[in-house]
């Protein structure tokens, strides 16, 4: 295959916002992460063709360029043209079906037999094939939806909020699965959440929504590790951000937490905030660089983390074992230059 290449630059008016997201992806899988309402959905169906932008184009480029919707050449390919599976949230099996039957749906009848055993052996359906939809478990539905999807070879997966109804068990399993189906996938993925981990574990590309717009994008690594904004930083788990006052090129003033802090880049006129990873902090003596004292924290104790809450606010997160039940809380934290994040409104 030549330069792949999955083009979106579209725009769409909406009750609350206006859609307008812009982004190429070359190759793997790219996260679209925001919070509910931000129009991560209304761009996967603009893709799928479920929704119409207003104005825009959809391309995907592979041995040659294909035109899913161009609003200046009136150009709008039906969904069963596109060559797009799309993984709903409820996974739209058709509940009159059988397994089989559902895996089958979109398959020609040439090679129908052979493509149909691949599928039921790949996502380990053996033994379900005349069982319809409501006999299955949640993993076992998501399981059909994704051989009904990949038994048609598609270029692009979009997969939305796929493990939103899930319990943390099952949620797990499902992901580790899913993983190893989209490493080998040699299309096109991008999967929309609010999940944070889910972003982290599958997508080599990152766009950050708020209200229609993206705010940020990248690499995966490159947005968790900067991610420059105060929106971003919350989006991806940053437990806290604080208001600053700018002292010098490389000290700051905590406007929510009293604390004077030294950080390891330059502080730029339009940083508004900093952010620290609730990870981060670590045992001090009085005089440390950064170094604060914890008088009045409370501790609460989960299976592998201790969470204690500062009172001037900030949160450390700390693993523990799961037989240890004592820890004190150490007179002073700190946290090292280099981990507080310069942020912008």
């Amino acid at each position: 295959m030549g330069n792949k290449l999955l083009k979106v630059n579209i725009q769409k008016k909406l009750k609350e916002f206006d859609l307008n997201v812009d982004f190429e992806l070359k190759k793997g899988c790219l996260g679209i992460l925001g919070p509910s309402g931000c129009g991560k959905s209304m761009t996967l169906k603009s893709v799928a063709g479920i929704v119409n932008p207003d104005s825009g184009v959809i391309s995907l480029t592979t041995n040659n360029e294909t035109i899913y919707y161009d609003s200046n050449e009136k150009i709008n390919l039906k969904p069963q043209k596109r060559n797009v599976g799309y993984l709903f949230q409820n996974y739209a099996l058709f509940p009159n079906m059988t397994v089989e039957e559902n895996v089958a749906i979109g398959l020609p009848k040439d090679h129908y037999e052979k493509r149909l055993m691949d599928m039921i052996k790949r996502f380990q359906l053996d033994g379900l094939e005349k069982r319809y939809p409501k006999d299955l478990s949640g993993g076992q539905q998501q399981r059909v939806a994704l051989a009904r999807i990949l038994a048609y070879s598609p270029d692009v997966i979009l997969l939305d909020e796929p493990f939103s109804a899930m319990d943390t068990f099952l949620k797990e399993q499902l992901r580790i699965e899913l993983s190893e189906v989209l490493a080998d996938f040699d299309g096109f993925s991008i999967l929309v959440t609010h999940d944070r981990d889910e972003a982290f574990q599958f997508c080599d590309e990152l766009l950050i929504l708020d209200k229609g717009k993206i705010i940020a994008k990248g690499t995966t690594h490159e947005v968790f590790e900067n991610p420059k904004k105060v929106q971003v930083a919350r989006l991806i788990g940053c437990k806290n951000i604080s208001k600053i006052e700018r002292l010098d090129n490389y000290h700051v003033k905590s406007l929510d937490w009293g604390i004077v802090f030294e950080v390891s880049e330059k502080v730029s006129s339009n940083i508004t905030h900093i952010g620290i990873r609730a990870h981060d902090f670590s045992v001090a003596k009085k005089g440390d660089i950064n170094a604060f004292d914890t008088i009045n924290a409370i501790k609460l104790e989960k299976p592998f983390e201790w969470e204690i809450t500062l009172d001037n606010g900030l949160w450390w997160k700390l693993d523990k074992q799961i037989r240890n039940h004592n820890f004190v809380i150490p007179t002073y934290l700190k946290v090292n230059p280099e981990n507080i994040i310069l942020l912008e409104e």
